[in-house]
């Protein structure tokens, strides 16, 4: 359950394997010292006390554990609970997947929790523990650093997505080929925007709430930061917006495409058939049985009809090529 506990103090890891008790005591009683405490799918018996130890909200406790919730910021007495959804992008499927990461922020601590495959949060601590001076401003810079590794990979998520619309706009439009699958993998990929859309619109107003409002446990010097969160986000979102427009035109120009050729389709078949109306015509003409027809006794009648049916048929596909249709 425990991915990773330390208690730094005035921006430096202190060595050891703390006992979460003693050290949130420690942290509360030293001066520029936290706790940050991360977790993986805890279940509801391991969540339990580590609920009791920092006296998160059972309210918070209850999204933490379930999952599956839409980003959002919560205010409660005793933490601050942010709900982030980190995407993960697979290129070899082309397909984005969400996952969940809830932060609570108290009196001199931080207890991340996530669910999913992806390890978003090791790189963050890393990156923290060798920048001591931004770690120095204690839970705030925490909290700062994972929203902005979360809204600064939806931005590389975002250009992968256009680099793969930008193949499927040349596989769709390709004039060699009508891909008949074309729909269905458009359809399929707007899916992925949708999926998309959920994690990074929803996090515009916690990110809002956090630039301008007050917040407890919230260092305000921190204000600049989180608005420069804002504004990568704010440009993830224009971004997801792109595409999703541009996807729907895809489609739409697809669709108007399939219609045009299957009207090229009909047309080549009614010219065709138009030809073929003339054999078939005389053909039946000259199969009613009548004694007095046209040409019955002529010696030339025979090869002068059909003569005549070949210059016809010859006549009608000049004028279709001519007009395109054939």
């Amino acid at each position: 359950m425990i991915v990773d506990c330390a208690i730094y103090q005035d921006g430096r890891r202190v060595e050891g394997a703390p006992d979460v008790t003693v050290a949130l005591r420690e942290a509360r009683t030293e001066r520029h010292s936290f706790l940050w405490l991360g977790l993986n799918a805890p279940t509801p018996e391991e969540f339990d006390k580590v609920s009791r130890e920092f006296g998160l909200h059972p309210l918070a406790v209850e999204d933490a554990l379930k999952a599956h919730q839409r980003p959002k910021l919560e205010v409660y007495d005793d933490s601050l609970f942010l709900v982030l959804k980190p995407v993960v992008y697979d290129a070899a499927a082309d397909t984005v997947t969400t996952e969940e990461l809830m932060v609570f922020l108290g009196d001199s601590f931080v207890v991340t929790v996530r669910h999913g495959e992806g390890r978003p949060l090791a790189a963050v601590r890393h990156r923290l523990e060798r920048e001591p001076e931004v770690l120095r401003q204690g839970p705030t810079a925490v909290l700062y650093a994972i929203s902005d590794a979360v809204v600064d990979h939806y931005i590389d998520v975002a250009g992968e997505l256009q680099t793969d619309l930008e193949e499927l706009e040349t596989q769709v439009f390709a004039p060699e080929a009508l891909d008949r699958s074309a729909a269905a993998r458009i359809y399929t990929f707007k899916r992925q925007i949708v999926e998309f859309r959920r994690a990074t619109v929803p996090l515009t107003d916690p990110m809002t709430r956090l630039t301008h409002a007050a917040l407890p446990f919230v260092d305000e010097s921190a204000r600049p930061f989180f608005r420069d969160v804002g504004d990568h986000l704010t440009r993830a979102n224009e971004s997801v917006e792109g595409l999703d427009r541009l996807l729907s035109d895809v489609l739409a120009a697809h669709l108007a495409q399939t219609g045009v050729r299957q009207n090229d389709d009909m047309r080549k078949i009614s010219a065709w058939a138009a030809m073929a109306a003339i054999p078939t015509m005389v053909a039946g003409i000259y199969g009613m049985n009548f004694e007095h027809m046209p040409e019955l006794e002529s010696t030339w009648g025979y090869p002068v009809v059909l003569v005549l049916m070949g210059l016809a048929i010859a006549g009608l596909f000049r004028a279709f090529k001519r007009q395109g249709w054939l």
